[in-house]
């Protein structure tokens, strides 16, 4: 079974949906109005069990994910264009794809404005002047703003795992001990 279609499919369906939105608001003049609609549907999505099971869930039939969708949308005061997509997402039965079309925006409102996202992987949290630091050491090396999506991995030990673009650097104690015992392996 080739499970990389589905993935394939539901990314192809979300960068058509992004484009539209996108163009749509900036022909609008609301691109800022979108960033925000995606940080709120995201902090949403991320809170509630049952919005995630809403967009997931073969259970809800069209009208009530449009209604749902509709209600949504007014509680959040988000944008006209927001609300709509949500609503017409609903309709076709395509929510299944509303985290994937979260990322393609953000990627297209971060590429407007001459952004790129890093996602930084670190062994505890890093404090507000070490990821300031840090993006503006990445954005020296770009030459780009450069926006951090940082997380925490406590298996890492010590240092980061950043990637950028297609590059990834990882200094963390973690890998440097896995490269030793690979050359202890070699050795002996």
């Amino acid at each position: 079974m080739d499970v990389s279609e589905p993935a394939s499919i539901s990314t192809g369906i979300a960068a058509r949906y992004a484009t539209a939105v996108f163009d749509l608001a900036a022909s609008e003049g609301a691109l800022k109005a979108l960033e925000s609609d995606v940080a709120a549907i995201e902090a949403a999505l991320d809170a509630s069990a049952d919005l995630r099971d809403v967009i997931v869930s073969p259970l809800y039939g069209r009208d009530m994910t449009e209604a749902a969708m509709g209600k949504l949308a007014a509680a959040m005061k988000l944008n006209p264009i927001t609300g709509n997509t949500l609503r017409l997402m609903a309709q076709k039965r395509r929510l299944f794809v509303l985290p994937a079309l979260l990322r393609a925006l953000r990627a297209k409102i971060a590429a407007h404005k001459g952004e790129i996202t890093a996602d930084v992987v670190s062994a505890k949290a890093l404090t507000k002047t070490q990821a300031d630091k840090l993006a503006k050491v990445l954005a020296a090396s770009v030459g780009r703003d450069v926006k951090l999506n940082a997380s925490v991995d406590e298996s890492l030990i010590g240092g980061l795992v950043v990637k950028l673009g297609s590059t990834m650097i990882d200094t963390s104690v973690k890998a440097k001990l896995n490269a030793l015992q690979n050359t202890m392996k070699e050795v002996g």
